[in-house]
């Protein structure tokens, strides 16, 4: 009797022992899907992108200069190329892909430092002022590739990307000429230099190519992050009748969007516009049912960015190389989402001068001295 009592106890320990079992497992399979999706295998982006790629193993990331992955310009392209890249990849933001905002200059290093030490597999340097510590921690890093946009960096880890972008500020030149009334346009650079130079160089050139009488105001706020200063210089151009206004300034030029809109603001008929830089920055522009972007240079960060991720993913990263994104390799564009303001009389002159540029009958200066060669070529 005690024998069969016995036997009975075991049967029944036993058989809870493996229902417990299995609630574990499932418990424990409910738990890994969980963690799947906090990963982030559904998401491409910040937002949240839909994924259906498989993952690659590999690690991109990038470092921002000081005007942040957020400024509407240069950074937030690079980030968009590096999403797009993710997105296609089965990676995501911390899963494969992510940056680092700089707030000062000394950041440099050690951001490029920690995501050496993260082990990530490329690390971008995310304009040129990142070039003399991209060179540094590449030095001191071999077996981690590395890339630098808008600067050149000689090492056989690193890819220099560079664009042509005084011919997309031709371009905008050109826009900017047949849309002033008042004969004055601007432009507002962010730190001078042989960088934005070209992007100055190729603004006048485009202008004075249509109309040699038009004036052009040039002035630099120094910083790359600093809108208050960009809305004061804006302020005083518009104020001194110039009616068009081009930047190349990152967050800097935020300010100038600023300016136009509250003169919008407060006068409806105002007549002010604003050329943005790098990516599409229409929405910047944007004031109720109207909006005073005319056009934008569409310098393609992101496409440059996201190319060379996918080299390296495929097991070809160009280290060592000097890669040039220009008008024939679609990294230079320009914006036509404001078809009010951009019209097609505009696009249509825009392309012409596009199309000189393409079969080597315009040659765009992208120095002071190859804009002097220039404008008096277009004296004789």
């Amino acid at each position: 009797m005690k024998k069969n009592r016995f036997l009975l106890l075991l049967t029944l320990l036993l058989a809870v022992g493996l229902v417990l079992s299995a609630c574990g497992s499932s418990e424990e399979g409910d738990n890994a899907s969980d963690k799947s999706t906090d990963n982030g295998g559904t998401e491409g982006t910040d937002e949240g992108t839909e994924n259906t790629e498989e993952a690659s193993d590999i690690k991109v990331g990038m470092v921002t200069d000081i005007g942040g992955v957020d400024d509407k310009s240069f950074n937030q392209s690079a980030w968009e190329g590096l999403q797009a890249f993710a997105s296609e990849n089965g990676l995501s933001k911390g899963q494969g892909i992510d940056y680092v905002q700089s707030e000062k200059d000394a950041d440099y290093l050690p951001n490029l430092t920690r995501l050496v030490q993260q082990d990530y597999d490329v690390v971008y340097g995310i304009g040129y002022l990142l070039a003399p510590a991209v060179e540094k921690v590449a030095e001191q890093n071999p077996d981690t590739n590395f890339a630098i946009v808008d600067s050149v960096v000689e090492a056989d880890n690193v890819a220099s990307i560079t664009f042509q972008e005084h011919q997309g500020s031709f371009l905008v030149g050109v826009a900017a000429a047949l849309k002033t009334e008042s004969k004055k346009v601007g432009f507002v650079g962010g730190v001078e230099g042989e960088l934005i130079k070209k992007f100055e160089a190729g603004f006048i050139a485009g202008v004075k190519s249509v109309d040699p009488s038009i004036d052009v105001t040039v002035q630099y706020a120094d910083s790359f992050g600093a809108p208050d200063k960009g809305k004061a210089i804006a302020a005083n151009m518009y104020n001194s009748g110039v009616d068009v206004i081009y930047h190349s300034s990152g967050g800097t030029g935020n300010g100038v969007f600023a300016q136009a809109k509250d003169i919008k603001n407060a006068n409806p008929d105002a007549y002010v516009w604003v050329i943005g830089v790098d990516r599409d920055q229409y929405e910047e522009g944007a004031i109720g049912d109207t909006n005073v972007t005319l056009t934008s240079m569409l310098k393609r960060v992101d496409v440059a960015v996201k190319t060379v991720a996918q080299q390296a993913a495929d097991g070809e990263f160009p280290g060592g190389e000097i890669l040039a994104f220009g008008i024939k390799e679609d990294g230079i564009g320009v914006a036509d989402t404001n078809k009010e303001a951009y019209t097609d009389e505009i696009d249509k002159v825009v392309q012409e001068y596009k199309e000189k540029i393409l079969n080597g009958e315009v040659t765009v200066p992208s120095t002071d001295e190859e804009l002097k060669t220039y404008l008096e070529s277009l004296e004789q």
